[in-house]
């Protein structure tokens, strides 16, 4: 096969879409004749016959419709191609790298990256799941476009986009959970903390611990989730990551007199709002409606079990 063009496929696929010659030339705004000649030559390249007569009209062979078939799918790629190409000379950009602290909304973010997705199908998203400094970091490297943290970054400015719940919880058979009375720090200076490891490489800190004899550092929120409902140990922990252990009982709030609920605002940070693209900005609008619109659902039913 030589030289066979998509402008001959796309050809050939209005003579069948379109029922003959005559009805495609109106559609593609081509004569019947140019129609005619590109087919035959395709044919001729081929050295396949791809159409046959069926009284005033024609119908594809029967390796012509396998080779169709296929055509189209070079067709749809091509012209994906052409999209992509337009929407870079219009300045989109090819991929969006976002870094998310892992006590982000879990169904809040699918839905924002569903929404950005739909809306740039062609722009890859990468996805940095962080801990406490690491998105901060990939922020002052340069190596996030967005970063959605609880930790303030010095030299920008966010922007508030939800308040995330803590609940220092266990199992409830755990032994924290039987003395019978309120717990204080020494209550749980006794006992295994379960701590997150801050996920930055340079500037990492230990948020939260209680500087217990006993601690277990994990790498992430679902691991430390499954070690509380296997009763190692306590933490605090997001509701949004504990809302279905909660409501089915396998953790429960610990008792304690003081701080057992904590409130941290989640903030949202650009590199360079400036120089941000389309499809950034698109990405950081997707992550305020998914918050409206995910967030609101849960707040009355996460309120009411913690008080």
């Amino acid at each position: 096969m030589k030289n066979v063009t998509l402008a001959q496929w796309r050809m050939l696929a209005a003579v069948v879409d379109h029922g003959g010659f005559a009805r495609a030339a109106e559609a593609v705004h081509k004569s019947p004749s140019t129609l005619n000649h590109a087919v035959h030559k395709l044919e001729e390249q081929l050295g396949i016959r791809v159409l046959e007569p069926v009284g005033r009209q024609v119908r594809l062979t029967e390796s012509g419709a396998m080779l169709l078939r296929r055509a189209r799918q070079l067709l749809e790629s091509a012209e994906a191609l052409e999209d992509v190409a337009g929407r870079l000379a219009e300045g989109l950009e090819a991929e969006v790298v976002l870094a998310v602290d892992q006590i982000f909304p879990p169904d809040a973010l699918a839905h924002a990256l569903d929404a950005v997705s739909r809306e740039y199908p062609h722009v890859r998203v990468q996805l940095h799941e962080t801990v406490l400094n690491g998105g901060i970091e990939m922020l002052y490297d340069g190596r996030a476009d967005l970063v959605v943290s609880g930790i303030a970054a010095q030299g920008f400015l966010g922007e508030p986009l939800v308040n995330v719940t803590f609940l220092a919880v266990s199992h409830p058979d755990h032994p924290l959970q039987h003395l019978g009375r309120e717990l204080d720090l020494r209550d749980l200076e006794q006992h295994r903390q379960l701590v997150v490891r801050d996920s930055a490489l340079r500037q990492s800190m230990d948020a939260g611990w209680l500087k217990a004899e006993q601690r277990w550092t994990l790498s992430h929120l679902e691991t430390s989730l499954d070690m509380l409902c296997r009763g190692l140990g306590f933490a605090w922990m997001p509701t949004t990551r504990i809302r279905d252990a909660l409501r089915q009982g396998t953790l429960v709030p610990l008792p304690l007199t003081v701080g057992g609920r904590r409130e941290v605002p989640i903030q949202l940070i650009f590199r360079d709002r400036d120089r941000a693209g389309p499809a950034t900005r698109a990405t950081a609008r997707s992550l305020h409606d998914a918050v409206a619109r995910c967030c609101d659902e849960h707040s009355t039913e996460t309120n009411g079990r913690a008080t």
